[in-house]
Order: structure tokens, then sequence, then C-alpha cells
């Protein structure tokens, strides 16, 4: 009898889970576009800016109902991977390959200005991150096997490498992914975690560098993003995005800084580019076949979309959460 009690009680709890994620669903606010959107910065619950190939910039200031789209003059060839938002008028934006190139606008996006060039042939930037408005870093791809790791302090308006001796090593064909902008987090007040893939898929953070049970071992594989939700509880995507629908080894969960990591019980399903933190116990991640939410601290993550995006992003001051893509694909999280 007990046992019986105990099986009912699993399935309840198992069927009020599936309620609460069925809840989320996912609304298309654009679409029908060659342009591939990776970079996606949500100021709010209104503002959402978005970056991408063809020196593409998207900006809406009415929550998604409405777009002004811009080619950036001098840079439509350029693919801009990342772009950190601040308010309506002002964002910052990375071009990635050789010359790679950070911008800034400051009058919402109708003019841009060079704030650092660098024509170095194996420059290859991946993302940026930013502490708050003045504060802010960007890393790319080893070069020789250093990592790249530039910093300001003053809003973006200059840049500069950080000393030698704090400079990370990589290993023989260890890099980063350039797939949404989130393989670089600020982890408190002054640090930040990156983590890695390729060959070797690591974490790195403060002076360790953490080996990751994430797939790895071939140039498509390993890790793309990390969220942090304190500085010990961290989770982990990524896979191999020539396999969108493998869901081998994709995620991973630290609960203690990276002293141990754990698999979810049921994992995203397949490749993942990008995962954010929401508040509470809840997570999502998205990739090339769709979206997946858990409120369980990524123990269970459920399927609710199979729209395909690069990035999701919550607002920096509100709630709302948007995505990007390719095939100029933006959408927004509806609560049901």
């Amino acid at each position: 009898m007990k046992k019986n009690i105990f099986q009912i009680m699993a399935v309840l709890l198992l069927n009020l889970f599936s309620i609460e994620i069925a809840a989320q669903t996912i609304k298309m606010l654009n679409s029908s576009s060659k342009v591939s959107l990776r970079g996606l910065s949500v100021v709010s619950d209104n503002v959402v800016w978005v970056s991408g190939s063809g020196g593409t910039v998207g900006r809406s200031i009415d929550a998604g109902e409405s777009w002004e789209w811009t080619t950036v003059k001098g840079f439509e060839k350029t693919d801009f991977r990342d772009i950190e938002a601040f308010d309506k008028n002002t964002a910052i934006i990375m071009g990635i390959a050789s010359p790679a190139y950070i911008l800034k606008t400051t009058d919402g996006g109708q003019n841009w200005k060079v704030v650092y060039e660098n024509k170095d042939s194996a420059m290859f930037m991946d993302a940026m991150e930013f502490w708050n408005e003045q504060s802010g870093i960007v890393i790319g791809d080893p070069i020789g096997d250093k990592i790249f790791i530039a910093r300001t302090f003053d809003g973006g308006e200059t840049w500069r490498g950080i000393p030698e001796t704090n400079i990370p090593t990589a290993e023989k064909g260890e890099a980063f992914f350039a797939s949404s902008g989130t393989n670089v987090r600020k982890l408190s007040k002054s640090e930040a975690v990156i983590v890695s893939g390729g060959l070797r898929s690591r974490l790195f953070m403060r002076d360790k560098k953490i080996d990751l049970p994430i797939i790895q071992g071939k140039e498509t594989t390993g890790a793309n993003s990390i969220a942090v939700k304190n500085k010990n509880c961290m989770i982990i995507v990524g896979g191999d995005f020539n396999a969108k629908n493998d869901t081998t080894k994709n995620c991973v969960i630290t609960l203690d800084a990276g002293k141990t990591f754990t698999e979810p019980i049921i994992g995203p399903h397949g490749y993942r580019s990008c995962v954010e933190y929401l508040g509470k116990k809840n997570w999502i991640s998205c990739g090339l076949n769709g979206v997946d939410y858990s409120s369980d601290e990524g123990q269970h993550w459920q399927w609710i979309s199979n729209e395909s995006f690069h990035a999701v992003r919550k607002a920096k001051k509100g709630k709302a959460v948007y995505f990007s893509g390719g095939g100029g694909r933006i959408g927004k999280l509806i609560l049901n």
C-alpha cells in the first residue's frame, strides 16, 4: 500500500511539473531574413538589441512589437556576433574576424565609432560581458597558446589587453565558440568565468582550469555557454553543432563552484548554444533544434519549442526573456 502511495505521489509530481513547463511558449516577433542573429542584449522588458551577419543591428523599444534595422556603414560584411546594450541609445557591438572590431553607438544606432581594432591575422573574438556600464571584458580564440582577453573600464570607449602573466594558456585544439556571446559570464563584482570547447573543454575560473565532463574531442564539440546563479551554482551547455539532435554530454551542473559536476536527469534535447538563468530554480536553454526549460535547477529539461535559436537572454532590468537566431528569427517567452 505504501509503495502504491509513493508511486501515485511520484506521478502527481511529474504531472504538476509537466503542467508548469507546458505553460511556457514562444511568440515569434521576426523572421524571414537571411541574417543570422547571434548577438542579443535585453536592457529592459521593452528595450532589446540584436546583432548579426551582414553588419546588421536591430533595436526595439516597444517590447519587440516593432524593430529598427541598421546596416553599419563600412561594415556591411562584418558578422557582429555579440552586442551589449545599456539603454535605448547606447550599445557596443563586436565584429569577430580579422580585422576584429568593437564599435559603440550613443544615438540609438544611427552612428557608430570604432573603439577597438585588431588586424592580427589570427584574431577571432568570441564574446563580451559587462559587470556594469563601465567595466567589461572581451575574449577571443588563442593566439599561439594565449587566450585573447581585453578589458574596458570606461564604458567601452577604450580597450586594453591584460598583463601577459595573467593571460590563461590554452591546450592544442582548445578554443571558444562565438555562438551566443555567453561563454564568458560575470561571477562576482570583479570576476568572470569562461568555458572552452573543441579538442579540450574546460572551465576557467580565477586561477583554476577545470576539466568539464561535457562532450569534446572534435573541433565542433564542447561547451558553448555558461549561466551563473551565484558563485557556486552554474550550468554549462554545449554539444556538437554538427549533430543538433545529439544529447550526449550536452549539459553539466555544478553546485560547488566547479569542484564537482553532475548531468541532468533529463537533459536538453540536443546541441545547445546558450543557457540563461531566469530566477529561483528556473533556467532556459536554446539551440538549433529548439528550446528547453527547467524549473528544478536544471535537473529536468522540457522541450517547449522546436524553433531554432542561437541565443536567449533575460532582461537586465525586468523579467522579459527574448531569443535570437538564424533566418532573422527573434522570439519572446510567453507565460500562459
